[in-house]
């Protein structure tokens, strides 16, 4: 299978190189919060951010298969530009998905604590080229009495993923630096992706990420047997996916989420469980090094 990272600005690439039709796009971008990246502005005019973000899912759309997807996540204050950037850019809309992500809600002085993220699910037509049917079995509620012999299918709430917070829940999952710190701060969960992936992908598929970050998108979808291309604009995270990806990390591996989706129908053929050195046990517990990153360096994102 195809997992490639390039090096490079996305919406260059998408202009310039000749790639293979996508089947499904993960966009995480920066959120122009005024964040510190060593090659990113993340203090842009808010009309030139969004029209960077129409740019590059236009770009997106002319490289992706008949009703092939997109994911598009942002902050939840920032629903309706992604809406519209969507939309205007020829995606059709599917479903907004609420990422109640388990962790702490953030506290704010004049409104709600802020609890979630969202995600924007949209196809290149109106009819998705693949969607799988996903069933879960969560845990019963104080208010319901009987467990579901065939469990329950996902719904645009997704409140069973944590995020991957700096303290103990975080777990080994998130990549650290030699001092413990966390190498990116937003580094997206493996399960976050696994149900992305296998909503929207059969085996054999490409998956795209133009704001790769850490590579966890390249680094599920290769378990899952689909091909993957990636684009960071950061060396420094290059050389970190390209370890990642060689050097897999026990705690990189999501076989342990397979029973949740016990009960989902032809589950065997969309994520088939002889495909991955990683399903199989032959994982590296070793973390990538991170002894050429200086300890000085802020890693500091959305």
């Amino acid at each position: 299978m195809k997992c490639e990272i390039i090096q490079g600005d996305c919406e260059r690439l998408l202009k310039e190189a000749k790639i293979e039709k996508f089947n499904l796009s993960f966009l995480d971008p920066p959120f122009n919060q005024n964040k510190e990246y060593r090659n990113h502005n993340d203090s842009m005019c808010p009309s030139d951010y969004w029209n960077w973000m129409k740019r590059v899912c236009n770009l997106i759309l002319k490289n992706t298969s008949d009703g092939g997807a997109i994911y598009f996540m942002q902050r939840e204050k920032n629903t309706q530009y992604v809406l519209e950037t969507l939309e205007s850019t020829g995606w059709i809309f599917q479903n907004l998905i609420i990422w109640k992500k388990k962790t702490s809600a953030i506290p704010c002085a004049i409104r709600f604590g802020k609890h979630f993220q969202i995600i924007a699910f949209a196809t290149k037509g109106k009819v998705p080229r693949v969607f799988n049917k996903l069933r879960i079995n969560p845990p019963l509620l104080s208010t319901e009495k009987y467990t579901r012999p065939k469990g329950m299918y996902v719904t645009d709430v997704w409140d069973d993923i944590r995020e991957l917070t700096s303290g103990y829940f975080a777990g080994d999952e998130p990549v650290r630096l030699e001092n413990g710190e966390r190498f990116h701060k937003q580094q997206s969960p493996v399960h976050l992706l696994t149900r992305i992936i296998l909503s929207s992908t059969k085996v054999g598929d490409i998956v795209f990420d133009p704001f790769a970050g850490t590579g966890t998108t390249l680094i599920v979808a290769k378990q899952l047997c689909r091909n993957s291309v990636g684009v960071e604009i950061d060396p420094t995270n290059v050389a970190l996916i390209k370890e990642r990806i060689s050097k897999e990390r026990k705690s990189d591996s999501i076989i342990k989420y397979r029973k949740e989706y016990m009960f989902t129908e032809d589950l065997g053929s969309i994520w088939p469980l002889e495909s991955s050195r990683v399903q199989k046990g032959k994982t590296h517990d070793k973390k990538p090094h991170t002894k050429m990153i200086s300890k000085q360096l802020r890693y500091i994102s959305k």
